[in-house]
C-alpha cells in the first residue's frame, strides 16, 4: 500500500530546461552591456551545451564561457552569485504540478522532495514553485551530505516519514539516480519522461504529472 509519493526536482516537477532558457535571457539582458558582441541566441544555445542538463556547476560554464566568447569586465564570481541568487526567480514547475499536490494532499498521502544539487539553491527553487507546503519532507544531498543514488538518502526519508520504504513511491527523471536506486532502495518506482530524457521500456512511467491521480483512483475509491 502506497502511503506517500515521494519526487525529484529538475526535470520531473521543476521544468528545468525551461527554467534555464528564461533564466539566460534575464541574465544576458541584464548584463547586456558586457555581453553585446555575443549573439543571444548563440550564447543560449553554449550555455544549454555546457551546462549538460545541470549536471556541470556553473563556475565552470561561466569559466568557459567568458573564454570561448572573451567576455571582459565580468567575472566568474559576478555571473555565479547571479545565478545563485536569481535563478530561482525564473523557475517553471511543470504542467499540473499544483492540481496534483492537491488532489495526492486531499488523499492523505503524505509528500516529499529527494533532490541532488547544492544548498540552500535548491530549497530556494522549491520555494519559488510555492509548493513546500505540501511537502512532509524535503532532502537536499548537499545539507544531507548523501547523494542519489546512494539508498541512504532514500531510507532517511522513509524514517523521517515514519513509514516503511515499500510504502513510498518514488518519481524521478534519472533512470541510474531515482528509478533504479529507489527500487534499489526498497520503494516503488515511477519513471518520468520529460521529452529530455530516454525511454526505457519495461519501466513502469508517466509523460504527464497528472496521471499520478491514477494511483489515488485506484487507491482511493473517493475520485
Amino acid at each position: 500500500m502506497i502511503k506517500a509519493i515521494l519526487f525529484d526536482l529538475d526535470g520531473t516537477i521543476l521544468d528545468r530546461k525551461s527554467s534555464l532558457i528564461k533564466f539566460i535571457d534575464y541574465q544576458y539582458e541584464k548584463f547586456i552591456g558586457y555581453l553585446n558582441h555575443i549573439d543571444k541566441n548563440t550564447f543560449k544555445s553554449k550555455f544549454i551545451e555546457l551546462d549538460q542538463n545541470g549536471y556541470v556547476w556553473k563556475d565552470i560554464v561561466y569559466a568557459q564561457l567568458i573564454d570561448i566568447f572573451n567576455i571582459t569586465g565580468l567575472n566568474v564570481n559576478d555571473l555565479i552569485d547571479d545565478y545563485i541568487h536569481n535563478f530561482c526567480e525564473q523557475c517553471l514547475p511543470y504542467p499540473n504540478l499544483i492540481n496534483t499536490l492537491d488532489i495526492l494532499n486531499s488523499n492523505n498521502y503524505k509528500l516529499g522532495i529527494i533532490t541532488n544539487g547544492k544548498y540552500p539553491f535548491q530549497y530556494h527553487n522549491i520555494k519559488s514553485l510555492k509548493i513546500e507546503q505540501y511537502m512532509d519532507v524535503i532532502l537536499v544531498s548537499e545539507k544531507e551530505k548523501i547523494k542519489k543514488p546512494n539508498s541512504l538518502i532514500f531510507e532517511k526519508a522513509a524514517k523521517k516519514l515514519d513509514i516503511d520504504l515499500c510504502e513510498c513511491l518514488f518519481v524521478g527523471d534519472s533512470f541510474k539516480n531515482d528509478y533504479e536506486a529507489s527500487k534499489s532502495a526498497g520503494m516503488q518506482s515511477i519513471y518520468r519522461l520529460n521529452n529530455e530524457n530516454e525511454m526505457h521500456y519495461g519501466t513502469n512511467n508517466i509523460k504527464n504529472l497528472y496521471e499520478l491521480t491514477d494511483i489515488v483512483k485506484m487507491a482511493n475509491k473517493l475520485l
